[in-house]
């Protein structure tokens, strides 16, 4: 195994306890098992749990914002680019789902918390492409005026909560439902 074989091996071993057991129940050892290295090699890669579970975060997080944006939806009307970004971000959390359980344990956590925080209050949240749409949409008269964070919730929440249940089993969104439903999120949150 190369060295960044090992650390793929050991990112890989990590997101699927993780979201198997949660971060309390997944063990530094119960890792390096899975990933067939020793306990050791762990520390090589990452100098902590923390710095592990923070590390996991930021790639996840880059795969995700890659599949969010792109330059071609910077140009397009509010609605357009939410939509965009609703669908984007359903089809990716119902095509991997290990990561949609490791975000959502994330997020549930101090971790995440602070995250969140950082990304919508502190110095993250200028260029921030998500939360522009949602500030052009109130300054345009598009959306509720309401705080951005409650547009968030109220469209991005739903989104949440369909891919966990589509991911359990409960039913299926498919290519002709993800766009209705993704379409009813806008709908909560557009100026009548």
């Amino acid at each position: 195994m190369t060295k960044m074989g090992k650390r793929e091996e050991i990112a890989r071993a990590a997101l699927d306890l993780i979201a198997e057991h949660g971060f309390h129940g997944t063990s530094m050892a119960m890792i390096a098992e899975r990933a067939k290295v020793g306990a050791g090699t762990i520390y090589r890669y990452y100098e902590s749990k923390d710095a592990l579970i923070e590390g996991l975060f930021k790639e996840v997080e880059l795969k995700l914002h890659e599949t969010l944006w792109n330059e071609t939806v910077k140009d397009q009307s509010v609605r357009e680019r939410f939509l965009h970004l609703g669908n984007s971000l359903l089809r990716y959390l119902i095509d991997n789902p290990i990561h949609f359980k490791y975000l959502e344990q994330f997020f549930n956590s101090p971790y995440g918390v602070e995250h969140r925080r950082e990304k919508i209050f502190g110095e993250e949240s200028k260029d921030n492409e998500i939360l522009e749409v949602f500030i052009d949409g109130v300054s345009k008269g598009e959306m509720k005026d309401l705080p951005i964070v409650i547009l968030c919730a109220q469209s991005f929440g739903p989104i949440m909560a369909m891919a966990r249940d589509h991911n359990l089993g409960f039913f299926t969104l498919d290519d002709d439902l993800i766009p209705q439903v993704i379409e009813a999120c806008w709908d909560a949150i557009k100026r009548k």
